[in-house]
């Protein structure tokens, strides 16, 4: 395989993203996720700051946030007229696209087995895992609190499946949209990795880090 893409899609708390910084470090291509959030920013003109500190406060991903005009002096008529989120989403699409044109990569969330799914050499991951698994990472390493950790991961995971189904109409988490899909309570994130390593070395890619 020439060039590939490996997408991630996830439940909150199921490592998704550990998996894949830790799969773009043992390839050794890069890795995107928020670094596409100021990329998208460049090109929207809204505020990456804005867009970071809301996605702190609320635990929840980009396109949850009650967005207001918090904008960085973005003035174009056609862009007022452009509902926020739809903005937001056609500009991490073409930075998808453009990263995707330049190299192999790892890509996180955003829709981007969706966006690149006529591309060649695509793979497309989704990683769930057990509710009480994913409750005790979202603990441990991303600060909830306990009480209502349950809540609030069911809420993230809601908004992640309506904006997937908004912008595809596609059902999130399907096993018919993607290529394989793990679960982390099983394989755990060292286990996912390898298997998809694995996965990659039957499609002629061979890791360049140990």
């Amino acid at each position: 395989m020439e060039k590939y893409i490996v997408t991630i899609s996830r439940e909150f708390g199921s490592g998704g993203r550990l998996i894949g910084e830790e799969l773009a470090r043992r390839l050794g291509v890069p890795f995107y996720d928020k670094n596409i959030i100021q990329m998208a920013a460049e090109k929207s003109g809204l505020s990456y700051d804005f867009i970071e500190k809301n996605e702190e406060k609320s635990g929840a991903p980009l396109y949850t946030i009650p967005v207001a005009a918090a904008f960085a002096g973005y003035t174009a008529m056609g862009y007022i007229d452009t509902p926020v989120n739809d903005k937001t989403f056609l500009a991490q699409t073409e930075v998808i696209r453009e990263v995707a044109r330049k190299s192999s990569c790892v890509i996180v969330g955003r829709c981007a087995d969706y966006i690149l799914r006529d591309e060649p050499g695509l793979v497309r991951v989704f990683i769930s895992g057990k509710l009480e698994d994913r409750i005790r990472r979202a603990v441990e390493k991303y600060g909830f609190a306990s009480e209502g950790a349950q809540e609030k991961i069911r809420k993230i995971d809601k908004s992640r499946a309506n904006y997937y189904r908004y912008y595809t109409d596609q059902n999130w988490g399907s096993v018919h949209n993607y290529d394989i899909t793990l679960n982390t309570s099983f394989t755990g994130i060292d286990g996912a990795v390898e298997v998809l390593l694995a996965l990659l070395q039957t499609k002629g890619v061979t890791p360049k880090n140990s």
